[in-house]
């Protein structure tokens, strides 16, 4: 099973290190960093892998908000704060989860399992179909089913030949997900290369019948993968 390599940044110890206990008791999450200053945090990721990060929203060297600024979506993000009313704030960017202290295990254990929703693992990538939540229900997607996958906001549709499904989640996160057959041809879109009718310098038209911009940024990558199949 692929491991969700997880960061901690909290400016108070003993929050640490009770998250630090707490990761090492879920199987899936591997604990390869934590410290109490962001900015530290900042320069590990900019050297190292990581995938996911338990982040205090409340620190005086950098707040996590702004700290959520200045990575972007390079990682996923639960937040731990005392302070119920950041919530809404922090749910405003790339966030999985949201935690209040003092957090029990239960509550954590919770939203580990919502993070491992939104990593691909080694057995999801080798079978050919993948589950996704929309509309509060857990769905089984087929990858040769999908046409297409439009970013909307903070949201993913999920176009299929006979549905579509709303997803809170990010392109990039979808495009680790899926096989070799997709690929990003523009910033709002993710095109499955089986389901292409036709093609000119601008558009994509699939066999639905729908057309899907070619992005300039992604043309060149686009056209090398299509000479390549």
């Amino acid at each position: 099973m692929k491991k969700i390599k997880c960061i901690v940044v909290d400016d108070e110890p003993l929050a640490i290190q009770l998250l630090e206990n707490y990761v090492m008791k879920i199987p899936f999450l591997e604990l390869v960093f934590s410290s109490e200053n962001p900015i530290e945090a900042l320069e590990y990721i900019q050297n190292n892998e990581a995938d996911l990060i338990f982040l205090d929203i409340q620190m005086p060297e950098l707040s996590g908000i702004n700290f959520m600024k200045i990575v972007g979506d390079k990682l996923k993000y639960i937040l731990t704060t005392a302070y119920s009313e950041y919530a809404l704030e922090g749910y405003e960017h790339n966030v999985i989860d949201y935690l209040l202290k003092p957090i029990p295990f239960g509550r954590f254990e919770k939203s580990a399992l919502k993070a491992q929703e939104r990593f691909p693992t080694t057995e999801t990538l080798a079978n050919s179909y993948f589950f996704v939540k929309s509309s509060g229900q857990q769905h089984k997607i087929n990858f040769d089913e999908i046409l297409f996958v439009e970013s909307i906001k903070d949201y993913v549709n999920i176009k299929t030949e006979n549905q579509e499904y709303i997803v809170l989640d990010t392109l990039k996160s979808l495009e680790n997900q899926l096989p070799e057959n997709f690929t990003r041809v523009h910033k709002s879109f993710i095109l499955n290369l089986d389901k292409i009718e036709k093609i000119d310098v601008k558009n994509a038209l699939l066999n639905s019948g729908k057309e899907i911009p070619i992005g300039e940024t992604y043309k060149s990558e686009f056209f090398l993968r299509l000479k390549q199949r």
